[in-house]
């Protein structure tokens, strides 16, 4: 079973290139735009790693 990875990016861009490299290297990953996204996201299945941006609108890390 592949380890996922719950990675946390305001910035879009940045978001889809850490995504593809994870996903390249054999990681199952869930992109999450915002805290509160991230909240709900590893409250309903926690993930094995969260990759967060410390410095974000709102939540931040």
């Amino acid at each position: 079973m592949k380890a996922e990875i719950l990675v946390v990016e305001d910035t879009p861009a940045s978001l889809e290139l850490l995504a593809q490299l994870l996903v390249q290297a054999g990681y199952t990953v869930r992109p999450a735009l915002e805290g509160r996204m991230a909240l709900r996201s590893a409250q309903a299945s926690p993930p094995d790693l969260i990759l967060l941006d410390v410095r974000m609108p709102g939540i931040d890390g």
